[in-house]
C-alpha cells in the first residue's frame, strides 16, 4: 500500500509540474501586451513619461526578460510562495486577490455541489425504484441538465429580483450597508447568496439524479444481481448492493467537482457580479492580467490533483476490489 501511495505521489508531482508549466505558458504566449493595456487605461499624455513608466512596469513584472528567464523566475517565486503582483490592480499582490475571492467561491460552490450531489443521488435512487417518480423525475432532470447555468441565472434574476423584487439582483452584499459580524449583515449575505446558489444547485441536481438512476438500473441488470435474486435474496438487499456499486462513479464525480470548485462558477458569478474566483478570472482575462490568471489556475490545478488523490484513498476504503488489486500488484 505504501508503495502504491508513493507511486501515486510521484505521478501527481510530475503532473503538477507539467500542468503549472502549461498554466504559465498560455498567458505568456498569447498575443498582446498587458503593460500596453495598462498604459492605455492610464493615458499618460507626455510621451517621455509614458515611455519611462512603460519600461518601469516591464522591469517590475520581469516582462523585459527572455521567456526562459521569466519561466525560471516564476518557479523561484512560486517556491517562495510569491504568486506575483496584479497588473490591473497594481500593486496588489495576486495572493491578496485570491484570498479575498476564495471565501465567496467556497461559500457558494461547496454547499451547491454537496447538496446537489446528496439530493440528486437520493432522487435518482428513488426514481430507479418507483415507476411513477421515474416518469416525472427523469424528464424534469433532463430539462435541468440541458439548461445552461447562465439561462437559469438570468431567469431567476429576472423573476425574483426584477419582477417580484424579493431578492437582490447582484453582488455579495449591499455595498451601501455597514459590514461586520452581525445578524443583519449575515442575512444580507444570505439574500445575495441565494440566487447564485439555486441556479447552480438546480442544474447540478438534475445531472446527479439522472446519473444515479441510470447506474442503479444498470447494476440491477448485472449478473451478480440476478444471481442474488436466484438465491432468494430479498429485493431490498439486491438494491442495497446496486446502490453501493452505483455510488462509486458518483464519488469520483463528486471529488472532481469539488476539485474544480476553486475555479468558481464563471458565468454565474458574472451574471450576479458575485466577487468569487470565477469573476476574478473573467476580469483578469479581459485585462490580460497574466499573474492573476496564473495564480488562480494554479489553485485550480492543486485542487483537482488533491481531489484525484482523495478519490484514490476513498476507493481503497469503500471498494474491496481496489485493495485486492493493490495487494496483487504488490505481490507481483
Amino acid at each position: 500500500m505504501l508503495r502504491y501511495l508513493l507511486r501515486k505521489l510521484l505521478i501527481y508531482s510530475l503532473t503538477f509540474v507539467v500542468a503549472v508549466t502549461i498554466d504559465w505558458s498560455i498567458p505568456h504566449l498569447m498575443p498582446g501586451n498587458p503593460v500596453l493595456a495598462l498604459m492605455s487605461r492610464i493615458q499618460i499624455q507626455n510621451p517621455q513619461v509614458a515611455q519611462h513608466v512603460y519600461a518601469s512596469y516591464m522591469r517590475s513584472f520581469n516582462l523585459d526578460l527572455p521567456l526562459w528567464k521569466q519561466y525560471y523566475y516564476f518557479w523561484v517565486s512560486l517556491v517562495h510562495g510569491d504568486l506575483g503582483t496584479s497588473i490591473m490592480q497594481f500593486p496588489t499582490p495576486v495572493s491578496s486577490i485570491i484570498l479575498h475571492a476564495i471565501p465567496y467561491t467556497l461559500g457558494l460552490l461547496i454547499p451547491a455541489t454537496l447538496l446537489s450531489w446528496y439530493v440528486g443521488n437520493k432522487l435518482g435512487a428513488l426514481a430507479a425504484r418507483r415507476k411513477v417518480l421515474d416518469n416525472t423525475l427523469l424528464p424534469f432532470g433532463y430539462i435541468l441538465t440541458a439548461t445552461p447555468y447562465m439561462w437559469i441565472a438570468i431567469l431567476m434574476s429576472f423573476l425574483f429580483a426584477v419582477t417580484w423584487q424579493v431578492l437582490p439582483v447582484g453582488y455579495a452584499y449591499d455595498p451601501t450597508a455597514g459590514r461586520g459580524w452581525s445578524l443583519t449583515f449575515g442575512y444580507d449575505l444570505f439574500r445575495h447568496w441565494l440566487l447564485p446558489f439555486l441556479s447552480l444547485f438546480l442544474v447540478a441536481c438534475g445531472g446527479w439524479a439522472i446519473g444515479m438512476r441510470n447506474l442503479i438500473i444498470y447494476e440491477l441488470e448485472a449478473d451478480y444481481a440476478h444471481y442474488l435474486e436466484s438465491l432468494g435474496a430479498p429485493r431490498k438487499l439486491v438494491r442495497k448492493y446496486a446502490f453501493r456499486n452505483a455510488l462509486l462513479p458518483q464519488i469520483t464525480g463528486l471529488a472532481l467537482a469539488l476539485g474544480a470548485v476553486i475555479a468558481g462558477a464563471l458565468v454565474t458569478e458574472i451574471v450576479f457580479s458575485y466577487p468569487g474566483l470565477g469573476y476574478q478570472i473573467y476580469r483578469a482575462i479581459t485585462n490580460e492580467d497574466y499573474f492573476v490568471i496564473q495564480g488562480i489556475f494554479l489553485f485550480i490545478i492543486v485542487g483537482v490533483l488533491i481531489a484525484n488523490f482523495v478519490v484514490d484513498i476513498v476507493y481503497m476504503i469503500v471498494d474491496p476490489r481496489t485493495r485486492i488489486g493493490m495487494q496483487e500488484g504488490g505481490q507481483a
